[in-house]
């Protein structure tokens, strides 16, 4: 079993940074790839970002040069690092790690984009 605790969203303007955090339990060695989603208000769910244990990354088409996921394996951590942000980045994010074959999901965080 993994619990996955995530946290740094919040309220910004359209332009500004949020970073969010994903801490996952369990042996590290464990962990394969982590990956960040995010359901719309309208209940739609997407890829946002996804990294390999050795640093390969990939994006979503909509976030694809302002957010970036980056990883820290002896912390047991994936970020995720959000610029630029606009109000159609409003949604609640999940944090999603792949453990020992199974997947595991946190408990979301909502960001919100708004003037």
């Amino acid at each position: 079993q993994v619990q996955l605790v995530e946290s740094g969203g919040g309220l910004v303007q359209p332009g500004g940074s949020l970073r969010l955090s994903c801490a996952a339990s369990g042996n590290r060695y464990n962990i394969g790839v982590m990956r960040w989603y995010r359901q719309t208000p309208d209940n739609q769910r997407e890829l946002v970002a996804s990294i390999t244990r050795i640093g390969i990354t990939t994006y979503g088409d909509s976030v694809k040069g302002r957010f970036t996921v980056s990883r820290d394996n002896a912390k047991n951590t994936v970020y995720l690092q959000m610029n630029s942000l606009k109000p159609s980045d409003t949604a609640v994010y999940y944090c999603n790690v792949l453990y020992t074959g199974s997947n595991y999901w946190g408990q979301g965080t909502q960001v919100t984009v708004s003037s």
